[in-house]
């Protein structure tokens, strides 16, 4: 069992001089990210395919522990159906083969108009991808979430010890006097919670590894109480053998690294776990000051 702690992101400039040292450049930022964290949602990847050399790149700043977990690229899961571009997504996985130990579970996103009438077609798709390659697939069409699609959806993926995406973006959305965060530092998340899918928060577990998506608000302790439920959550995974990756996001991303150390914390009181890198790095401590 591994608890693998990330963003979706690594180059940031807003973490220079908080997250990275003061002077970081953006060369060094994927060696300082990973000099604290031990996976990333690679989300660059769903917009454009990285070069061979790009990735020897990536591999020379990564160590073996850590794990990049690349987005199917948009043109495989959102341009026509997805047995149409079977060919594109072996060229995808032959090249991410690239990254060795260091490649993670792959992360399928689905459009929200791909719904349990294209069951079929995910059936079809997800008997090609390669056993040997980890794949997590989230679904965002709500009919996913309702008897018998969630079932035949759960069924589907346990069959191929694939695992079902948990996201989370209560705290973005259970928010009050949200009025007053009209033009403020916060515009942002109002404009995030409008982007993100509003799905039920059902975590599922159909492979031998959980994918976990959490959408954090900015200010860290509001997150808490979502964080304690969530960090129960892994320790019992983790008590029952399976890996997780959860990837810590936020509308204005200078949160996100500390959510992921908070809740490592509390996790790693809980189950006997590597120490986060970032422990290591005691001269960097989170100054809410930082931040905003």
């Amino acid at each position: 069992m591994n608890f693998y702690i990330g963003c979706p992101i690594w180059s940031w400039k807003g973490w220079v001089g908080n997250f990275y040292p003061e002077g970081t450049k953006p060369s060094e930022f994927l060696r300082e990210y990973t000099r604290r964290l031990t996976t990333v949602e690679g989300n660059t990847t769903f917009y454009a395919v990285p070069s061979h050399k790009t990735l020897e790149g990536w591999s020379e700043d990564m160590p073996a522990t850590f794990r990049f977990c690349p987005k199917v690229p948009k043109a495989i899961s959102h341009e026509g159906k997805l047995l149409e571009n079977v060919e594109r997504a072996y060229q995808f996985i032959d090249l991410m083969r690239q990254l060795g130990a260091r490649l993670g579970p792959m992360f399928l996103q689905l459009p929200p108009r791909y719904s349990p009438k294209l069951l079929g077609d995910l059936q079809g798709f997800l008997a090609q991808w390669p056993r040997d390659v980890r794949l997590a697939v989230e679904v965002r069409h709500l009919d996913w979430f309702d008897t018998p699609h969630d079932e035949a959806l759960n069924g589907l993926l346990m069959e191929h010890n694939m695992a079902r995406v948990t996201i989370d973006t209560r705290p973005i959305r259970e928010l009050s006097g949200e009025d007053i965060l009209a033009g403020s530092v916060y515009q942002s998340l109002l404009e995030a919670r409008e982007r993100k899918p509003d799905v039920p928060v059902v975590p599922q577990r159909t492979a031998d590894f959980i994918f976990i998506r959490y959408i954090g608000h900015p200010e860290i302790e509001f997150n808490s109480p979502y964080l304690k439920e969530w960090g129960d959550y892994v320790v019992q995974q983790l008590k029952n053998d399976a890996d997780v990756y959860m990837f810590c996001h936020s509308p204005n991303n200078f949160a996100a690294p500390y959510l992921c150390r908070k809740i490592y914390g509390q996790v790693e009181k809980e189950v006997d776990i590597s120490p986060l890198p970032w422990n290591e790095l005691a001269d960097e401590d989170y100054e809410q000051g930082q931040l905003f």
